[in-house]
């Protein structure tokens, strides 16, 4: 679970947790009555199906990236307690993990220190900020 949402703490945070589980049950309600219209709310107000959706490809992205820097780090030769754990630590923002970054991060190789280093500004920055920054297309007038 990450932070509330107007934290800097990285990971993903509760009222997109909150989202997501409102819009699982909602998927739910719908299998049994599909002809309904069972808007999101919080706080008893409507969320935008926009903002759920957003939600969705947030969460896509969170998950993609922290497989794909996890698997990158195992294969930099880390066992897998310590990559999974390394990647939770820093797409986080943490601070110590498992295994061999249980103390610290001194004996990792410079790859995957690298690796980390970038989970870091993902969590920090939150994914879709540093994402749509590297696109091309942000820096076109």
């Amino acid at each position: 679970m990450g932070a509330c949402a107007g934290s800097t703490c990285g990971g993903i945070k509760v009222i997109r947790f909150l989202l997501l589980i409102k819009q699982g049950l909602r998927e739910v309600g719908r299998l049994v009555h599909p002809n309904a219209q069972m808007p999101v709310r919080i706080g008893g107000k409507s969320v935008n199906h926009r903002v759920v959706d957003a939600v969705w490809g947030f969460f896509s992205l969170y998950v993609g990236s922290f497989t794909f820097m996890y698997l990158l780090l195992a294969a930099t030769g880390l066992d897998l307690m310590t990559a999974f754990s390394a990647v939770a630590a820093c797409i986080n923002n943490l601070g110590p993990g498992l295994a061999q970054v249980g103390a610290h991060y001194n004996g990792l190789a410079d790859p995957a220190k690298w690796i980390l280093c970038f989970a870091m500004l993902l969590g920090r920055l939150e994914i879709f900020t540093l994402l749509v920054l590297l696109t091309p297309a942000f820096w076109q007038r």
